[in-house]
């Protein structure tokens, strides 16, 4: 058990839980927290000293930078990596958006998935092996929300650089795959309206919307072995839509 796994957005109702699931197969878990809660907090005290917490803004470039120096001073070499940063999800008009909203969108969830892989994936093309996991969105594959631009946009980008990097890595060792879920019901959708929520659960063919313990396999599945020959794949878990 000589991997190691970092988390960025780790303090996420997603991260804790891909943390709690997969912790069994990593020497030591790094994970990325903006502002700590109580689940990030309990599983510190389960797992000791295999789960370092580490924080940092990601929407600031200098904490970013900071938090990939922290972790190289640390001497942590990540095997894995997932990344779940976004800013929460706020229903606007595209012409009532600034684009200071857009740029911090952009700042904490691409920009620091850049900054991070770039800084990163050398050791593992030295180990000749690696695997990661970005969230995406149902928003990349079928007709997007209203009034959600930034987050559409960002969603997109990161697609972008899913693609880009399975191609580029693939000859050495390296799978990079991105998550594509429906609507999933955690703090980061509380700023939707109400009946955008309800209306989501109607049109899923479950009849509801998803919870975390509907995308957490997924993630285990694309961090094992066995997913070792699966690449580039954005991958919808949308109970069918």
């Amino acid at each position: 058990m000589s991997k190691t796994l970092l988390v960025t957005g780790a303090s996420a109702e997603l991260g804790t839980a891909a943390i709690s699931a997969v912790s069994k197969n990593y020497r030591c878990i790094v994970a990325h927290y903006h502002r700590m809660n109580p689940r990030l907090e309990q599983l510190q005290k389960e797992l000791g000293d295999r789960l370092v917490c580490m924080q940092a803004d990601l929407s600031d470039e200098g904490s970013t930078e900071a938090l990939i120096d922290q972790v190289k001073a640390g001497g942590y070499v990540p095997t894995e990596f997932i990344h779940l940063p976004a800013p929460p999800i706020v229903t606007r008009k595209f012409h009532k958006t600034s684009w200071e909203v857009f740029q911090n969108s952009v700042d904490i969830s691409v920009r620091s998935a850049v900054k991070v892989l770039s800084a990163f994936l050398p050791g593992m093309v030295k180990m000749k092996r690696g695997k990661v996991v970005i969230m995406l969105s149902m928003a990349v594959n079928h007709m997007p929300p209203k009034y959600n631009s930034d987050y559409v946009l960002t969603k997109y980008a990161l697609l972008g650089l899913v693609k880009s990097l399975a191609v580029e890595y693939a000859d050495k060792g390296i799978t990079v795959n991105g998550i594509s879920p429906a609507l999933v019901e955690t703090r980061f959708v509380e700023g939707l309206h109400d009946f955008l929520i309800e209306e989501n659960a109607k049109q899923s063919p479950a009849g509801r919307n998803l919870k975390v313990e509907d995308v957490i396999p997924v993630i285990e599945f694309l961090l094992s072995e066995e997913a070792g020959c699966i690449n580039g794949q954005n991958i919808s878990v949308t109970c069918g839509r």
